[in-house]
């Protein structure tokens, strides 16, 4: 990376409103709330941001995986002789 490249990065970095620790970890306190794990050991010692930030990508990947799991049953369902034209138009128009 060039000088000139870190120099503009980081006077963009420099010209944005900085953030408090405080609201960091009030943020990730919000964060870590919404996490079904965190929900379970409500209570227990705040992890660290790292922790709390891994637990929120692995969230995210598990509900894209259910996501994917449920449109190919839904598929599956949808082109079988398991419903009847008016039952499939229903699930089509609630999925619009």
């Amino acid at each position: 990376m060039s000088s000139s490249s870190r120099r503009s990065r980081t006077r963009r970095a420099g010209s944005s409103p900085s953030i408090s620790e405080e609201q960091i970890s009030e943020l990730l306190s919000k964060l870590q709330a919404l996490l079904p794990e965190s929900q379970a050991r409500n209570g227990a010692h705040r992890g660290s941001a790292a922790m709390v930030l891994q637990e929120t990508c692995n969230y995210i990947r598990s509900l894209h995986r259910e996501v994917d799991d449920l449109s190919e049953t839904l598929a599956a369902l949808l082109a079988s002789n398991a419903v009847t034209a008016e039952q499939a138009a229903v699930i089509r128009s609630l999925l619009t």
